[in-house]
């Protein structure tokens, strides 16, 4: 009788247990499919921010393209090569600068006069466009919106047109002359939108599907079509002639996904995008409910019979009770004695570090040494180059002296005036070039501050200025505007002048003995960018350009520390220096240094840290 009562309850809990984990299921099943719901809602509204910002970029161009005077020329001359050949060069212009597909000017027969693709084998230039909806929608003298696959080029687009008046006429009081109209490519998207797991697709007022993150159903429907919107695509060459069938009809590995969906309407031709939430993560969220439930259930019954095993287990405890008081007598002692071993191990680290401290310092200040001795290296190469631009005033100020007691002899005091001012300034170009070798050969302090790196550039091929004009080198610099870094004006100084040294050794047996000097800023970085016409850099230089000692030069012209030097400080102020073999020979050094931000270490006094 107690058997068979047994199996009833168990059978009663076990029916119990089966209706809570269904129901879970069921109500994890409701809640997922609303969250998701809301989840791609919210995903939608990205998207279609993202995709009505482009659409509408692009809505004024055609517009502000029309008010050109080449356009209304060609319209009113279309016989004049001069002028079409000059207005495709501008459209060609505004077509890179605003990175769309195409911009094209077409006459009142739907012609095309002038083209931004005029010089590629598929150029529209003489193609006609007169079956295009936006181009008879831009000719009535509204804008023109359309969306489809090129006619000459087989690649899909956004168009957008708009009528363009003669000059005599305003605009919407008269007939147009010609329509202009901008391609846009959308395909970008279709990338971005692969990293969703949703199948998203954008479709048109036809309910056809003509951009998607699946390529499968691009160019069918969502709904059957009827005649009437079938010949209308056919008429218009929207999608070039395709017949449009029923994402439905295509195979199950095709259209797996289709189904429910939440939508958006977007644009002004009445496209919707739309998201199709995956079923797979709904189902996959109510399991994992329903196992939740039946974890629960399942430790509540291990719950159970813990507590009635508790009971049977309570006088085992007690044993063991004493047992756990002698292991935590035990423990103590290995606690104690651990705690003596890591106090001992600690004061060892401690006196680790402060000799890793020592050593830190000693490389530290070995480096700096290193760099001022390499400063000092450059300074003796220039030696030659400066004794001759300091000469040169000297004899110039030894004759104007002379010259100068001459005429005070003979009473000449314009004469000998005019020659003391020569003095005056031959003394002046003496203590300029003085005065820039005191600014570079004096010892760093590492105090970092901001750098205008065109000023930095100019001064340093001012100290080069005779090395260059010694050895037959053109100097060529692009220093458009200032950019401002933070570091240390002197090393930088030194890395330019190692740099540009290395750029006039590079070319001494070149034919054309040119260096380029080129500022410019990418991103959040200020780039400075050296190269020679030299013979550039061989393959198995290049590994080991940056490593100290490494030198390619003849003995007693380098010990191959300027550019190891070079490196070492460029990374200190986080940048990077590197080089490589451009297209047209000769090699390029390229210094790539952060620019100063808002708040930079300089206005808290930190200092620079050497490498």
């Amino acid at each position: 009788m107690t058997s068979r009562k047994s199996i009833t309850l168990l059978l009663l809990a076990l029916w119990c247990s089966a209706a809570v984990v269904v129901g879970a299921y069921l109500i994890g099943e409701s809640r997922a499919r609303s969250d998701i719901e809301s989840g791609s809602e919210r995903q939608l509204h990205l998207i279609a921010l993202n995709l009505e910002s482009v659409l509408e970029k692009f809505e004024t161009l055609p517009f502000v393209v029309a008010f050109q005077p080449e356009v209304t020329q060609a319209l009113a001359t279309p016989d004049n090569n001069a002028v079409i050949h000059r207005l495709n060069l501008i459209l060609q212009a505004i077509q890179r600068q605003a990175k769309v597909s195409a911009i094209y000017l077409m006459d009142r027969d739907g012609n095309t006069l002038a083209s931004s693709n005029w010089d590629e084998p598929l150029s529209f230039v003489g193609r006609n466009f007169s079956f295009r909806p936006y181009f008879y929608d831009a000719l009535k003298g509204d804008a023109g919106r359309f969306y489809g696959i090129g006619n000459a080029t087989g690649e899909p687009g956004y168009f957008i047109a708009q009528p363009v008046y003669p000059v005599a006429v305003a605009r919407g009081k008269g007939n147009p002359a010609g329509v202009i109209a901008v391609k846009i490519s959308l395909s970008e998207f279709e990338e971005t939108w692969r990293s969703s797991e949703d199948p998203i697709a954008l479709v048109d007022k036809s309910k056809v599907v003509f951009l998607s993150n699946r390529p499968d159903w691009k160019y069918h429907s969502t709904v059957a079509l009827d005649a009437n919107a079938q010949r209308d695509l056919a008429d218009t060459l929207q999608y070039a002639g395709r017949k449009i069938t029923p994402i439905r009809d295509l195979p199950a590995s095709m259209h797996a996904g289709f189904g429910e969906s939440v939508s958006q309407p977007i644009g002004r031709l009445g496209w919707q995008l739309m998201l199709f939430p995956s079923h797979a993560r709904i189902e996959r969220s109510a399991t994992l409910t329903a196992l939740a439930s039946a974890l629960l259930l399942a430790i509540a019954a291990i719950s159970s019979w813990a507590l009635y095993q508790r009971r049977r287990r309570m006088e085992e405890r007690m044993a063991s009770r004493r047992a756990l008081q002698q292991a935590a007598e035990e423990l103590d002692l290995r606690i104690a004695q651990s705690t003596e071993a890591l106090l001992t191990a600690n004061q060892t680290l401690e006196t680790k570090y402060a000799k890793l401290k020592e050593t830190e310092h000693i490389l530290r200040s070995t480096q700096n040494e290193l760099v001022q001795a390499g400063k000092l290296a450059m300074l003796g190469q220039m030696a030659a180059g400066m004794t001759h631009e300091l000469n040169q005033p000297l004899t110039a100020i030894r004759a104007f002296a002379d010259n100068a007691v001459t005429f005070l002899a003979r009473g000449q005091i314009g004469p000998a005036s005019e020659n003391l001012t020569h003095i005056s300034a031959a003394s002046g170009r003496m203590g300029a070039i003085i005065g820039q070798l005191k600014g570079f050969a004096r010892k760093s302090h590492e105090t970092v501050s901001s750098v205008d790196l065109a000023q930095s550039i100019l001064a340093s091929a001012a100290l080069l200025d005779s090395e260059f004009h010694r050895n037959g080198v053109t100097l060529d610099m692009d220093v458009p505007a200032p950019l401002s870094v933070v570091g240390d004006a002197v090393r930088i100084e030194q890395v330019l002048i190692n740099l540009m040294r290395n750029a006039i050794d590079a070319v001494e047996g070149a034919t054309t003995k040119r260096v380029s000097i080129r500022l410019q800023r990418q991103e959040d970085d200020a780039v400075i960018a050296i190269r020679d016409s030299g013979a550039g850099i061989p393959e198995q230089v290049a590994q080991h350009l940056f490593e100290p000692f490494f030198t390619t030069k003849p003995s007693g012209k380098g010990l191959g520390l300027g550019l190891a030097i070079s490196s070492s400080i460029v990374q200190a102020m986080n940048g990077q220096l590197g080089a490589h073999n451009p297209p047209g020979g000769g090699a390029e050094f390229v210094v790539r240094l952060p620019l100063q931000q808002t708040e930079t270490p300089a206005a808290k006094g930190e200092q620079l840290v050497s490498m």
